[in-house]
């Protein structure tokens, strides 16, 4: 865990900061201690009003504003309430445990990390000194947390920083751009490492994020039935591209039986990251922006979540979907999070065809009538059609025009 402090003088403006990325969906607010509502009920005039009813008991002191970032690995197993608990540990062991504060969690980095934002006023108006707070109180706490939360050292957590997945700043490689071999290897090698996935599938939702493909080749095939494996550069369709390469060419050796091997490690994994999946989702399947796949997989974005649809060659059947959390390094079949989640109920919510309402049929006719009149219109329409047929068809076909057979005489 990596824990950064910066002080400054503006505590409205750090909790904007937070806020707006709350207001964007890319944050969550985990915590609200010493406040007096609920997290979930707490307004931005609330917030500020706690902090102001300390800040304003000591107003010589122009530094009033801590702002902390707790950092972790990809690696790590964390939770909503693990997080609660770490934050509160960590404002305990700095001295801050009795301070009014907010714990939020950011979805805007490839790593998780909450911000926490509190004062360094304490409710008799004294300050708290802030000076080497995070050479020493926080460093001690910091390993004392990695210890007892077993999370990844700071240490070895900075050395494994050049090797982490970063979304936006690597950018995605491209035949001719970049060493195909090497892009590939570090994608695949960091995938494989931290994403729990249960299935080659599941792992190829992850991979496709970065345009990179595993191909197992075609069932008939004899690198098929032989359990081998390649991986190539592909496009944001997942077609590959250009020569691929072997997995047992790459030094993690991520090869098909070492894949297997992690199925089913993954699946016990995954566990207790599949509630903030299943909540994530439902969440956003309430609001306006989600009126159709295209909106829900954008508003998923936002929380950190990648969907993909897997669709029919017409794009009007939804058979398959995955969602691919980013912050838990999670992924799961929408069957694996519910029934109500699966490519079925999906299909239902986004494909639901209009009914006409009784209220909407015209005056003084009845749903019977209307129903008799459109039977009535129905089988002119067949017949029309009908006729159609015949009119394309050449004359010397049509029933008048073919010859008549002859009668066979009977025998008397």
């Amino acid at each position: 865990m990596v824990a950064k402090i910066t002080t400054g003088k503006n505590i409205r403006g750090a909790l904007h900061y937070n806020e707006n990325k709350l207001a964007k969906g890319n944050a969550d607010l985990l915590l609200a201690n010493g406040f007096m509502d609920d997290s979930d009920t707490l307004s931005l005039h609330d917030k500020l009003v706690q902090f102001r009813e300390f800040t304003d008991k000591n107003k010589r002191t122009k530094t009033n504003t801590v702002h902390i970032s707790l950092n972790f690995s990809p690696k790590d197993e964390l939770d909503d309430e693990k997080l609660k608990k770490i934050a509160m540990t960590y404002m305990e062991g700095i001295g801050f445990g009795d301070q009014p504060y907010l714990v939020y969690q950011h979805f805007d980095a490839a790593h998780p990390h909450i911000h926490i934002l509190t004062t360094n006023i304490r409710e008799d108006g004294k300050r708290i000194e802030t000076h080497n707070l995070g050479k020493n109180q926080s460093e001690l706490t910091r390993k004392s947390i990695e210890e007892r939360f077993r999370l990844i050292k700071a240490e070895d957590q900075k050395k494994e920083q050049a090797y982490m997945l970063r979304t936006i700043s690597m950018g995605k490689p491209q035949y001719g751009q970049s060493e195909t071999k090497a892009a590939i290897a570090n994608i695949v090698t960091e995938v494989m490492r931290t994403y729990k996935f249960t299935s080659l599938a599941e792992f190829n939702a992850a991979l496709r994020q970065f345009n990179v493909t595993a191909y197992r080749g075609e069932p008939e095939s004899r690198m098929y039935q032989k359990k081998g494996l390649v991986y190539s550069i592909s496009d944001g369709d997942g077609n590959r591209l250009g020569v691929p390469i072997k997995a047992s060419s790459i030094h993690s050796s991520p090869t098909f039986q070492n894949l297997e091997k992690r199925f089913g490690q993954n699946k016990e994994r995954r566990k207790q990251h599949k509630s903030r999946a299943v909540k994530t989702i439902e969440n956003i399947l309430t609001k306006p922006e989600a009126k159709d796949l295209d909106g829900l997989k954008e508003a998923l974005s936002k929380k950190g979540i990648h969907a993909v649809f897997r669709t029919n060659d017409q794009g009007r059947r939804l058979y398959g979907v995955t969602f691919v959390d980013n912050v838990t390094r999670s992924v799961f079949n929408g069957s694996d999070l519910g029934k109500h989640l699966n490519a079925n109920a999906l299909h239902q919510k986004f494909n639901i065809r209009e009914e006409i309402p009784v209220d909407t049929y015209p005056k003084n006719q009845s749903q019977e009538e209307t129903a008799t009149e459109e039977l009535a219109q129905g089988r002119s329409l067949v017949e029309e059609m009908i006729q159609g047929l015949f009119d394309e068809v050449p004359g010397e076909f049509l029933p008048e025009n073919r010859p008549r057979r002859k009668k066979k005489k009977r025998r008397k």
